[in-house]
């Protein structure tokens, strides 16, 4: 059974960072191309990063500089930090396999003071 569990989400105050996790589980990590999307309150999904069994990345415009993608084989686990937030970073994240509809449940990110 396929398991991707993400965590790390929280409240947190303009300008501040965020480590976000997704655990995953029943698939080849290793060999998979994973994303991690966002849906903000009254919006539709919205594409944050991709991060390639290489470890090659790709950012949308408005995260680049400030958020970093990572994996970890070993742990089949993947990451996202995130730092100098915004308020329009608020929004449920997922990790997702490329090519594959969301299979977790998220989690909340809320920036706000």
């Amino acid at each position: 059974e396929v398991q991707l569990v993400e965590s790390g989400g929280g409240l947190v105050q303009p300008g501040g960072s965020l480590t976000l996790s997704c655990a995953t589980s029943g698939f080849a990590f290793s060999n998979s191309a994973l994303k991690w999307v966002r849906q903000a309150p009254g919006k539709g999904l919205e594409w944050v990063s991709t991060i390639f069994a290489g470890g090659t990345t790709a950012y949308t415009g408005s995260v680049k500089g400030r958020f970093t993608a990572s994996r970890d084989n070993a742990k089949n686990t993947l990451y996202l930090q995130m730092n100098s937030l915004k308020p329009e970073d608020t929004a449920v994240y997922y990790c997702q396999r490329v090519g594959f509809s969301i299979e977790g449940r998220g989690t909340q990110v809320t920036v706000s003071s």
